[in-house]
Parts: C-alpha cells; structure tokens; sequence
C-alpha cells in the first residue's frame, strides 16, 4: 500500500469524530463500540485514535487522543485509548495504512461466527467488490480471514500480525463474535471499505437467510402434495 501524506492532528480528529456520527447512525457501532484510528506522523509514528468507551454518536474532536508508536496516549488528560489500539498500530506497520476502521455491526458479528470453523468469509461475485482498492470487476473472490478474539491484546496482535502476513491480499479481518477491522491509504478509503463490506456481509447473511427460508417452504409443499 503506497502512504500517503499524513493529515493534521485537528484535521483527524475532526474526520474521525464525523465518521464516528455516520457510522452510529447505520448502525454498526452501537453503545461504545468500535474505534477508529489514522496516521498523524510517520517518522515517529503516531496516529490520532477515538477514546475508549465514549458513545460515537455524539463523538466529538475532543474525544480523539494522540499515541505514540506503541499505542501510548501523548500528552496529560483523563481519558484513556482501548486497548485495542495495539490492534491500530500492528496494522498501519503491516499494511502501511494510512487509517484503521473498527466497526460491530449485527450482520458483521454474526458472519464472523457462523464462518469461523472455515476461517474466513468469500465474497464472490458481486459488483460492490469494485469498491475496494484495487478492484476493477465484479469477477473477483475477497478473502476475509476470520481471527479468534482475546481479551490479551499482546497475543492478538501478534495472531493479528500473523493472519496478515500469511495473507497479503487481505483488505480486511473479522474478529469472531466481535467485528470488523479494515484499513486504507487514506481514511476515505477506509471509510469506503467500510460501507462496501458492510453491505456485502449483509447480502450473503440475508441471502442465506432468505434461501434457507425458501427450502423449508419447498420442504413443506412436497411434503403436504
């Protein structure tokens, strides 16, 4: 991934707050979920990142932080960063991204499980995929590789790291029973990840839904005739 040049601080924190209220209002980071991150300084490194357990709703510039290289908070104040920034920072090292999306939406959450046992998701097929970066037909198969959460953020950035490397191509990951993480050289390009993977991971779920409706009612009419 080329890298850009870094925005400002303020200007950060200020797109990251409006992404914050967008993605609230779709529903795919409910209560205080989700975290956003994006590149502020490359030599050293350091990213602006929204504050831990603060609503996106009503996310405002003030609630974004300043880390350092190591996912610590720069400068004096009383909020905290998740501690998944860890997360933040091993994929802006491995990807050379320029900022990292983390979203829990409903039909995000449920893939990640039901997909789990196959270690990813395929989205095949489909002319949204030419949404992503380096995407120009709808004849393409995206891997989502599938991660186990844990609550030592060490070990998962390190399995993180792993599942990154073993698939260079990947644009995204799922967290099982958690969400998603998906990245770009820009935040609008992450942003746009975003909103195409989260309209393709609710097309395969309603499509299994609907499908395996419709074989129970097939199910049901050849068993009544």
């Amino acid at each position: 991934m080329k890298a850009m040049r870094p925005p400002t601080f303020p200007a950060a924190a200020r797109d990251l707050a409006g992404i914050g209220r967008r993605f609230y209002s779709r529903n795919w980071v409910m209560g205080t979920s989700g975290n956003f991150s994006a590149v502020v300084s490359r030599a050293p490194l350091q990213l602006a990142i929204t504050a831990s357990a603060v609503n996106k709703g009503t996310l405002t510039r003030s609630q974004v932080l300043r880390l350092d290289e190591h996912g610590r908070v720069i400068g004096r104040g009383n909020r905290r960063a998740s501690a998944e920034a860890r997360l933040h920072v091993e994929i802006v090292r491995r990807r050379n991204a320029g900022a990292v999306l983390h979203t829990h939406s409903v039909w995000g959450t449920l893939l990640s499980d039901i997909y789990a046992a196959r270690g990813g998701v395929t989205l095949e097929g489909y002319e949204m995929l030419k949404g992503l970066d380096g995407i120009d037909t709808h004849e393409h198969r995206e891997w989502i590789p599938i991660v186990d959460n844990d609550q030592d953020m060490t070990r998962l950035a390190a399995r993180l790291g792993d599942t990154l490397d073993r698939v260079p191509s990947a644009k995204a990951i799922l967290l099982r029973r958690h969400g998603l993480y998906t990245w770009g050289p820009t935040l609008a390009d992450a942003e746009r990840h975003v909103e195409i993977l989260e309209f393709l991971f609710e097309t395969v779920g309603r499509t299994a839904t609907l499908t395996a409706r419709e074989m129970e009612v097939s199910h049901g009419a050849a068993t009544h005739s």
